[in-house]
């Protein structure tokens, strides 16, 4: 007989608490409404009492989404209960996800509570909780790390006054596989009320173990199962959502377990989060790293040409990932652009097709062949959370050589009515180009990270320009480009990150 696992997606929430993944509220709504189409069981939208940007943001999801269930994150306190009751109660199923940690390293050195003081807290959070919303879970932070018979206890006590589901978090990695699956065993069977709830796990990355972790957990009990796209978050990570799911999938026999995730949405929601976010997926990643269905040697091409089940247990297509190349050129129209991005995930609108068809020629014209890469770039680059160009590029000149002191002229178009321009010395073309905008913005920042990478094949590749700055507040901004030319890429996505700085200045101007 097969079961149900429930798919918890904390992306939004244990994801962006990755140093410099945060996300805008609007980015975070594109993010959420890709999970719907995904269909995952439960978004943890945010921690609403972190931040009134959270709060906004948890807020807006529970609005729009209509697909999921909508969770906010609470420490067990009254105040961080209500406040993320406050951002959760517009969502057709609402969740309050309430913790505190129950190891006694966490309770002695943290939060400096004896065991009994824990119990009361996590009960009084709990019920009150529960007079709010009609489900609430219950985490007990380090739990891998905590001792059973208090687990015990605590659990069957939050059970008695109104939690639906039970939490065990490995919060930093620690456990093995059969420990972990030990742990959930012995849960279900010593805490007396346990069916009245259900069982979920969560579970971190640092010894690279979460999603063996999870999959053991299942095995064991468990029916709830947290984790992030492209396996995100604090430190080393959480256990990722593509690899658990694909697991249980592509191992049926093993688990007979199944989920309702849409595995055609797995990779197109693993570019956007790896655009909006930043933070490249390695190469040789599970299930979305560009090489999980490359096949190089001459062994392995003979044996995919034969049968394709000699060197692959899924398919690309299974995931949303086309498997052959996609040839497009200057001469495509419109409407072969548009099915070829239709086969990719990608449902846009007249107007939005208008952008990437424009942006799509341009680059054709550069290029002999236009591959799926190449369309992923452009369709990231044009309407995947696109901002206001306070500054826009007009032109930019650089002359440089290995006897020249590299110098950079920049002009650029503010509120699109003033043209300022100005120039600038720097170690290299891109520093040039840099220090020349710094003078013509005259703002206060700091590069923290710079990162260019080829996204497409050829020597007319595709080159995708990363860059993080820091403003006066500590604040983290992303910016992002591509083009064949890396030095354009490069001013672009420093000009993306400048103008998103500016328009958070100006939104938080008006809270």
């Amino acid at each position: 007989m097969e079961d149900r696992i429930i798919i918890f997606d904390t992306t939004l929430r244990d994801g962006e608490q990755c140093p410099g993944a945060s996300l805008n509220t609007y980015e975070k709504l594109e993010v959420a409404k890709h999970l719907e189409k995904l269909n995952v069981d439960v978004i943890e939208a945010g921690f609403p009492i972190a931040s009134p940007g959270d709060f906004e943001g948890v807020k807006l999801i529970a609005q729009t989404i209509r697909g999921c269930t909508i969770a906010g994150l609470a420490r067990a306190v009254k105040k961080d209960i209500e406040q993320a009751w406050e951002a959760v109660k517009y969502s057709e199923r609402p969740r309050i996800h309430t913790f505190i940690a129950t190891s006694p390293i966490h309770m002695k050195s943290k939060l400096q509570l004896t065991p009994e003081q824990v119990l009361e807290q996590a009960v009084e959070a709990v019920k009150y909780a529960s007079k709010l919303c009609p489900e609430v879970e219950f985490s007990a932070e380090d739990a891998s790390r905590s001792e059973k018979e208090f687990l015990y206890r605590i659990f069957e006590e939050v059970i008695k006054v109104g939690a639906t589901i039970i939490n065990i978090p490995d919060t930093v990695g620690y456990a093995q596989p059969e420990e972990f699956g030990r742990l959930i065993k012995d849960i279900k069977g010593n805490v007396p009320n346990i069916e009245k709830a259900i069982i979920s796990v969560h579970c971190h990355n640092d010894l690279g173990l979460a999603v063996a972790n999870s999959l053991e957990a299942i095995k064991n009990g468990a029916t709830q199962v947290e984790c992030t796209i492209n396996g995100i978050g604090e430190r080393a990570g959480n256990a990722s959502l593509e690899e658990i799911v694909m697991a249980l999938k592509t191992r049926n026999d093993v688990y007979q377990k199944v989920t309702q995730i849409n595995t055609t949405q797995i990779y197109p929601i693993s570019r956007l989060v790896s655009k909006l976010t930043g933070f490249t997926v390695q190469p040789n990643k599970a299930i979305v790293g560009k090489n999980a269905f490359a096949h190089e040697a001459g062994i392995h091409q003979d044996g995919i040409l034969k049968e394709r089940t000699t060197y692959e247990i899924m398919t690309p297509q299974s995931i949303g990932l086309e498997k052959s190349s996609l040839v497009l050129g200057k001469h495509s129209g419109r409407n072969a652009l548009k099915n070829r991005l239709e086969e990719m995930g990608y449902d846009l609108d007249k107007e939005k097709l208008n952008e990437v068809f424009e942006r799509f020629k341009i680059v054709a014209d550069k290029k002999k062949e236009i591959f799926i890469e190449d369309l992923e770039a452009i369709v990231s680059e044009e309407v995947m959370g696109q901002i206001p160009e306070v500054f826009k590029l007009e032109y930019f000149h650089v002359n440089t050589g290995n006897r020249t002191l590299p110098t950079a002229t920049i002009r650029l178009l503010y509120q699109n009515k003033q043209h300022l321009e100005d120039a600038a010395c720097g170690d290299g073309p891109v520093d040039a180009s840099f220090r020349a905008i710094d003078r013509i913005t005259k703002l206060k920042l700091k590069l923290i990270d710079y990162n260019v990478q080829a996204l497409t094949r050829g020597k007319d590749a595709q080159g995708e320009a990363i860059v993080k700055i820091k403003d006066e507040k500590g604040n983290v901004f992303t910016g992002r480009s591509t083009s064949t030319d890396t030095l354009e890429a490069s001013i672009q996505a420093y000009l993306n990150a400048i103008n998103r700085m500016v328009s958070n200045s100006v939104s938080t101007a008006h809270c």
